[in-house]
């Protein structure tokens, strides 16, 4: 968390109020991040205008003529526009001010990072490896089957995995399965091939679904605005070990995987 959606719904509220504008200063107060915070980068960006913000995964690509602005929300970051005379607040870390309006990163585990390239982005490191975007063309069933042959991993697992496809996080994982009837510890290259068709309109209706929301506000994330998203509210699964499934009154069940809570009807998911 913040999952693709988020993501998404975060660079839609951006991009009306920063595009075509001039950045003018970035004061960092925490220069520690995942990463550190790349030198000089205040020299770099003043005076420069943003030409767009685009995402790839979970990463924000702000683009500027000489180069692109990186920025990961990790595990609690959220970028918030508010007014030059806003005070910052314990963990507001980087301020990019536009004029009278600051973007403001506010990270309170500080997993987030900020990074700069002067090279095309899709070259970064860290963008390069990253997997199929689950709302383009090129995700369907036949993408799926294809992809999952000979995966013994958990399909949710597979899911996740941002080397594969990417934005799909722990929350929306247990919501697809959900959707597509399937029980997360299937072995992914068990998957039929209707099962995968299935599942691929999962993975799309569920991220829609929650970018009609504006996002699942679970502890940190908030919108540009300050406002919150609802898609929790919708949550089938995630978060409700115990309580009776919507579709068919099971209880919700809970396990481990990957290190990270699952959840599941027992029932509706086979």
């Amino acid at each position: 968390m913040p999952e693709l959606p988020e993501v998404e719904i975060t660079r839609r509220g951006l991009l009306p109020d920063l595009h075509g504008k001039a950045l003018s200063d970035v004061v960092a107060r925490h220069a520690a991040l995942r990463y550190p915070l790349p030198r000089h980068l205040a020299r770099l960006l003043a005076g420069k205008t943003l030409r767009g913000i685009d995402r790839r995964g979970k990463y924000l690509l702000f683009r500027f003529d000489h180069g692109t602005l990186i920025v990961h929300l990790g595990m609690s970051g959220s970028l918030r526009l508010v007014q030059s005379t806003e005070a910052p607040g314990r963990h507001d870390h980087v301020d990019f001010a536009f004029g009278r309006r600051i973007l403001r990163l506010r990270d309170p585990r500080r997993f987030g990072a900020v990074l700069w390239t002067p090279e095309d982005p899709a070259l970064h490191p860290l963008i390069a490896p990253l997997g199929v975007e689950p709302l383009s063309a090129d995700f369907c069933g036949d993408w799926l089957y294809t992809a999952t042959r000979r995966r013994a991993t958990a399909v949710k697992l597979f899911l996740m995995d941002a080397h594969t496809l990417v934005g799909v996080g722990n929350i929306y994982a247990s919501e697809c399965l959900f959707r597509a009837g399937i029980d997360p510890r299937t072995p992914a290259g068990r998957l039929s091939m209707p099962r995968c068709a299935r599942l691929a309109d999962a993975v799309r209706a569920t991220l829609e679904g929650a970018l009609a929301a504006g996002g699942s506000t679970l502890r940190d994330f908030i919108h540009s605005d300050g406002s919150a998203g609802w898609f929790q509210q919708q949550h089938f699964v995630y978060g409700r070990a115990g309580e009776p499934c919507r579709a068919c009154g099971a209880r919700i069940r809970a396990l481990r995987m990957g290190q990270r809570s699952t959840f599941y009807c027992p029932r509706c998911q086979r």
